[in-house]
Protein backbone atom coordinates (compact mmCIF):
# COMPACT_ATOMS: atom_id res chain seq x y z
CA UNK A 1 0.00 0.00 0.00
CA UNK A 2 1.55 3.39 -1.20
CA UNK A 3 2.16 5.96 2.01
CA UNK A 4 -0.65 8.49 2.34
CA UNK A 5 0.26 11.93 3.16
CA UNK A 6 -2.15 14.84 4.03
CA UNK A 7 -1.45 18.70 4.88
CA UNK A 8 -1.46 20.21 7.58
CA UNK A 9 -5.04 20.51 7.34
CA UNK A 10 -5.98 17.23 6.83
CA UNK A 11 -6.52 17.30 3.02
CA UNK A 12 -5.11 14.10 1.06
CA UNK A 13 -2.56 14.45 -1.13
CA UNK A 14 -0.75 11.84 -3.79
CA UNK A 15 2.99 10.87 -3.19
CA UNK A 16 3.46 12.10 -7.23
CA UNK A 17 1.64 14.45 -9.30
CA UNK A 18 1.72 14.32 -13.18
CA UNK A 19 0.63 16.02 -15.83
CA UNK A 20 -2.78 14.04 -16.03
CA UNK A 21 -3.51 15.73 -12.79
CA UNK A 22 -3.81 19.32 -14.69
CA UNK A 23 -6.24 18.00 -17.52
CA UNK A 24 -9.33 20.60 -18.31
CA UNK A 25 -7.15 22.90 -15.86
CA UNK A 26 -6.99 26.28 -17.46
CA UNK A 27 -3.71 28.27 -16.23
CA UNK A 28 -5.26 31.35 -17.96
CA UNK A 29 -8.53 31.40 -16.46
CA UNK A 30 -7.11 29.76 -13.34
CA UNK A 31 -3.72 31.47 -12.54
CA UNK A 32 -3.50 34.24 -15.01
CA UNK A 33 -1.05 36.95 -14.53
CA UNK A 34 0.24 38.96 -10.79
CA UNK A 35 -1.71 42.21 -10.90
CA UNK A 36 -4.29 41.37 -12.88
CA UNK A 37 -8.19 40.70 -11.60
CA UNK A 38 -8.82 38.53 -9.73
CA UNK A 39 -5.02 38.84 -8.37
CA UNK A 40 -4.43 34.96 -7.43
CA UNK A 41 -1.07 35.34 -7.83
CA UNK A 42 -0.57 39.10 -6.41
CA UNK A 43 -1.83 42.48 -6.45
CA UNK A 44 1.53 44.20 -8.28
CA UNK A 45 2.60 42.89 -11.64
CA UNK A 46 6.45 42.54 -10.68
CA UNK A 47 5.34 41.67 -6.56
CA UNK A 48 7.69 43.31 -4.90
CA UNK A 49 11.12 43.06 -6.40
CA UNK A 50 9.87 46.96 -7.58
CA UNK A 51 8.60 48.06 -4.06
CA UNK A 52 9.58 46.50 -1.08
CA UNK A 53 6.78 45.58 1.93
CA UNK A 54 7.04 47.57 5.12
CA UNK A 55 9.68 46.08 7.43
CA UNK A 56 8.32 46.50 11.35
CA UNK A 57 8.96 44.71 14.27
CA UNK A 58 6.39 43.89 16.72
CA UNK A 59 7.36 45.90 19.88
CA UNK A 60 6.42 47.50 22.74
CA UNK A 61 7.06 46.93 26.56
CA UNK A 62 7.15 48.83 29.76
CA UNK A 63 6.73 52.59 29.79
CA UNK A 64 6.00 55.28 26.29
CA UNK A 65 9.24 56.21 27.25
CA UNK A 66 10.86 52.89 27.02
CA UNK A 67 9.21 52.03 23.89
CA UNK A 68 9.91 55.23 22.18
CA UNK A 69 13.64 54.51 22.67
CA UNK A 70 12.85 50.88 21.47
CA UNK A 71 11.25 52.78 18.08
CA UNK A 72 13.94 54.69 17.40
CA UNK A 73 16.81 52.06 17.70
CA UNK A 74 14.56 50.28 14.69
CA UNK A 75 14.46 53.02 12.93
CA UNK A 76 17.91 54.04 13.11
CA UNK A 77 18.79 50.11 11.95
CA UNK A 78 16.63 49.85 8.71
CA UNK A 79 13.04 49.65 10.30
CA UNK A 80 10.73 50.72 7.84
CA UNK A 81 8.00 51.19 9.62
CA UNK A 82 6.19 50.85 13.28
CA UNK A 83 3.87 48.10 14.56
CA UNK A 84 2.88 48.72 18.63
CA UNK A 85 2.10 46.06 21.16
CA UNK A 86 -0.08 47.34 23.64
CA UNK A 87 -0.11 45.91 27.23
CA UNK A 88 -3.35 43.87 28.59
CA UNK A 89 -4.98 46.31 30.52
CA UNK A 90 -4.70 49.19 27.47
CA UNK A 91 -6.08 46.37 25.36
CA UNK A 92 -9.21 45.70 27.11
CA UNK A 93 -9.50 49.47 28.28
CA UNK A 94 -8.38 49.80 32.32
CA UNK A 95 -5.78 52.58 33.28
CA UNK A 96 -2.51 51.71 34.71
CA UNK A 97 -3.77 52.92 38.04
CA UNK A 98 -7.00 50.31 38.01
CA UNK A 99 -7.21 47.88 40.21
CA UNK A 100 -7.40 45.17 37.87
CA UNK A 101 -4.74 46.34 36.07
CA UNK A 102 -2.01 44.97 38.98
CA UNK A 103 0.59 43.15 37.84
CA UNK A 104 -0.13 43.28 34.43
CA UNK A 105 1.05 47.18 33.78
CA UNK A 106 3.45 47.20 30.51
CA UNK A 107 4.28 43.23 30.77
CA UNK A 108 3.14 42.04 26.97
CA UNK A 109 3.20 45.74 25.58
CA UNK A 110 3.13 49.45 26.16
CA UNK A 111 0.90 50.79 28.40
CA UNK A 112 -0.98 53.99 27.09
CA UNK A 113 -3.36 55.84 29.41
CA UNK A 114 -3.49 59.61 28.02
CA UNK A 115 -2.59 62.08 25.14
CA UNK A 116 0.32 62.16 27.34
CA UNK A 117 1.63 58.80 26.71
CA UNK A 118 0.72 58.49 23.08
CA UNK A 119 2.86 62.52 22.82
CA UNK A 120 5.84 60.10 24.54
CA UNK A 121 5.60 57.03 22.83
CA UNK A 122 5.97 58.94 19.32
CA UNK A 123 8.39 62.02 20.70
CA UNK A 124 11.45 62.91 17.38
CA UNK A 125 9.35 60.28 15.40
CA UNK A 126 8.03 61.94 11.62
CA UNK A 127 4.48 60.37 11.81
CA UNK A 128 3.86 62.29 8.43
CA UNK A 129 7.09 59.91 7.03
CA UNK A 130 6.65 56.80 8.87
CA UNK A 131 3.27 54.66 8.66
CA UNK A 132 2.44 53.15 12.19
CA UNK A 133 0.79 49.38 13.02
CA UNK A 134 -1.69 49.11 16.08
CA UNK A 135 -2.27 45.86 17.42
CA UNK A 136 -5.42 46.57 19.37
CA UNK A 137 -9.24 46.03 18.89
CA UNK A 138 -11.43 46.20 21.96
CA UNK A 139 -10.16 49.66 22.73
CA UNK A 140 -8.60 50.41 19.40
CA UNK A 141 -11.34 53.77 18.67
CA UNK A 142 -9.64 55.25 21.85
CA UNK A 143 -5.86 53.93 20.64
CA UNK A 144 -6.98 55.92 17.02
CA UNK A 145 -8.40 58.94 18.65
CA UNK A 146 -4.75 59.52 20.78
CA UNK A 147 -2.63 59.03 17.82
CA UNK A 148 -4.89 61.51 15.47
CA UNK A 149 -4.35 63.91 18.59
CA UNK A 150 -0.76 63.22 18.61
CA UNK A 151 -0.38 63.85 14.98
CA UNK A 152 -2.47 67.22 15.20
CA UNK A 153 -0.60 68.65 18.47
CA UNK A 154 3.03 67.81 16.40
CA UNK A 155 1.22 69.72 13.43
CA UNK A 156 0.85 66.59 10.90
CA UNK A 157 -2.21 66.52 8.46
CA UNK A 158 -4.72 63.76 9.40
CA UNK A 159 -4.65 63.07 5.35
CA UNK A 160 -0.88 62.66 5.74
CA UNK A 161 -1.10 59.58 8.36
CA UNK A 162 -0.53 56.19 6.85
CA UNK A 163 -0.62 53.22 8.85
CA UNK A 164 -3.38 49.99 9.95
CA UNK A 165 -4.76 49.71 13.15
CA UNK A 166 -6.07 46.09 13.62
CA UNK A 167 -9.97 46.62 15.00
CA UNK A 168 -11.05 43.02 13.95
CA UNK A 169 -13.49 42.63 16.97
CA UNK A 170 -15.37 39.58 15.46
CA UNK A 171 -12.45 37.33 15.43
CA UNK A 172 -11.89 38.22 19.31
CA UNK A 173 -15.11 36.61 19.93
CA UNK A 174 -14.05 32.93 19.31
CA UNK A 175 -10.05 33.49 19.22
CA UNK A 176 -8.31 35.80 21.14
CA UNK A 177 -10.52 37.10 23.56
CA UNK A 178 -9.91 40.48 24.36
CA UNK A 179 -12.98 42.57 23.60
CA UNK A 180 -14.88 44.88 25.99
CA UNK A 181 -18.64 45.37 24.32
CA UNK A 182 -20.99 43.17 22.72
CA UNK A 183 -20.65 42.54 19.45
CA UNK A 184 -23.09 45.15 18.17
CA UNK A 185 -21.92 47.71 19.47
CA UNK A 186 -18.22 47.09 19.08
CA UNK A 187 -19.40 46.57 15.39
CA UNK A 188 -21.45 50.31 15.17
CA UNK A 189 -17.86 51.53 16.78
CA UNK A 190 -15.19 50.38 13.87
CA UNK A 191 -18.18 51.54 11.60
CA UNK A 192 -18.19 54.74 12.96
CA UNK A 193 -14.04 54.71 12.71
CA UNK A 194 -14.24 53.87 8.81
CA UNK A 195 -16.85 56.17 8.28
CA UNK A 196 -14.54 59.29 9.71
CA UNK A 197 -11.42 57.73 7.99
CA UNK A 198 -12.67 57.71 4.89
CA UNK A 199 -13.27 61.55 5.48
CA UNK A 200 -10.54 62.64 7.40
CA UNK A 201 -7.74 59.84 7.06
CA UNK A 202 -7.80 58.53 3.97
CA UNK A 203 -4.48 56.62 3.32
CA UNK A 204 -5.36 55.09 7.19
CA UNK A 205 -6.20 51.12 6.98
CA UNK A 206 -9.17 50.84 9.52
CA UNK A 207 -9.02 47.22 9.90
CA UNK A 208 -6.66 44.63 9.55
CA UNK A 209 -8.94 41.32 9.55
CA UNK A 210 -7.15 38.59 11.50
CA UNK A 211 -7.01 34.95 10.02
CA UNK A 212 -3.53 34.91 12.23
CA UNK A 213 -5.11 34.29 15.60
CA UNK A 214 -8.10 32.03 14.16
CA UNK A 215 -5.58 29.48 13.10
CA UNK A 216 -3.80 29.69 16.22
CA UNK A 217 -6.29 29.52 18.00
CA UNK A 218 -7.08 25.67 16.39
CA UNK A 219 -7.91 26.42 13.04
CA UNK A 220 -7.25 24.39 9.98
CA UNK A 221 -5.98 27.10 6.66
CA UNK A 222 -9.37 26.28 4.98
CA UNK A 223 -10.94 27.16 8.25
CA UNK A 224 -8.96 30.11 8.40
CA UNK A 225 -9.76 31.61 5.26
CA UNK A 226 -13.65 30.92 5.75
CA UNK A 227 -13.82 32.59 8.91
CA UNK A 228 -11.70 35.55 7.80
CA UNK A 229 -13.02 36.32 5.27
CA UNK A 230 -16.49 35.88 6.58
CA UNK A 231 -15.97 38.59 8.93
CA UNK A 232 -14.29 40.94 6.17
CA UNK A 233 -17.62 40.24 4.69
CA UNK A 234 -19.51 41.82 7.83
CA UNK A 235 -17.61 44.98 7.59
CA UNK A 236 -18.66 45.48 4.10
CA UNK A 237 -22.15 44.71 4.77
CA UNK A 238 -22.42 46.98 8.00
CA UNK A 239 -20.97 49.47 5.97
CA UNK A 240 -23.19 49.68 3.49
CA UNK A 241 -25.76 49.93 6.36
CA UNK A 242 -24.32 52.71 7.20
CA UNK A 243 -24.90 54.16 3.53
CA UNK A 244 -21.37 53.90 3.05
CA UNK A 245 -19.96 53.24 -0.81
CA UNK A 246 -17.92 49.93 -0.88
CA UNK A 247 -15.23 51.69 -3.04
CA UNK A 248 -14.63 54.28 -0.39
CA UNK A 249 -14.45 51.30 2.26
CA UNK A 250 -12.83 48.51 1.15
CA UNK A 251 -9.43 49.66 -0.31
CA UNK A 252 -8.93 50.69 3.19
CA UNK A 253 -8.94 47.06 4.38
CA UNK A 254 -6.02 44.74 4.71
CA UNK A 255 -5.57 41.50 5.74
CA UNK A 256 -3.27 39.42 8.24
CA UNK A 257 -3.15 35.31 8.03
CA UNK A 258 -0.96 33.14 8.99
CA UNK A 259 1.80 31.23 7.87
CA UNK A 260 2.73 27.35 8.89
CA UNK A 261 5.48 24.87 7.74
CA UNK A 262 3.32 23.19 4.59
CA UNK A 263 4.43 25.62 2.17
CA UNK A 264 2.61 24.83 -0.46
CA UNK A 265 -0.86 24.59 1.48
CA UNK A 266 0.26 27.68 2.76
CA UNK A 267 0.85 29.95 -1.41
CA UNK A 268 -2.11 28.15 -2.33
CA UNK A 269 -4.23 29.48 0.83
CA UNK A 270 -2.74 33.02 0.12
CA UNK A 271 -3.72 32.25 -3.60
CA UNK A 272 -7.34 31.19 -2.92
CA UNK A 273 -8.01 33.91 -0.71
CA UNK A 274 -6.76 36.50 -3.05
CA UNK A 275 -9.31 35.25 -5.90
CA UNK A 276 -12.00 34.60 -3.43
CA UNK A 277 -11.77 38.24 -2.12
CA UNK A 278 -11.82 39.57 -5.43
CA UNK A 279 -14.57 37.70 -7.06
CA UNK A 280 -16.77 38.46 -3.62
CA UNK A 281 -16.03 42.54 -4.20
CA UNK A 282 -16.68 42.74 -8.25
CA UNK A 283 -19.72 39.80 -8.08
CA UNK A 284 -21.42 40.72 -4.67
CA UNK A 285 -20.35 43.97 -3.88
CA UNK A 286 -19.75 45.30 -7.37
CA UNK A 287 -16.50 47.20 -6.13
CA UNK A 288 -14.18 48.20 -9.08
CA UNK A 289 -11.64 46.32 -10.01
CA UNK A 290 -8.37 48.11 -7.96
CA UNK A 291 -5.33 46.93 -6.65
CA UNK A 292 -4.67 46.99 -3.16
Amino acid sequence: MPKQFKTQSGIPLKSVYTESDLKGWDKKKKAGKAGDYPFTRGVYPNMYQGRLWTMRLFSGFGSAEETNQRFKYLLKHGQTGLSTAFDFPTLIGYNSDHAYSKGEVGKTGVAIDSIEDMMTLFKGIPLDKVSTSMTINGSANVMLALYFAAAQKKKVSLKKLRGTIQNDILKEYFAQNTYIYPPKPSIQLIIDMIEYCAKEAPKWNTISISGYHIREAGATAVQELAFTLANGMHYIEASQERGLKVDDVAPRLSFFFDCHNDFFEEIAKFRAARRIWANLMKNRFKAKEKRS
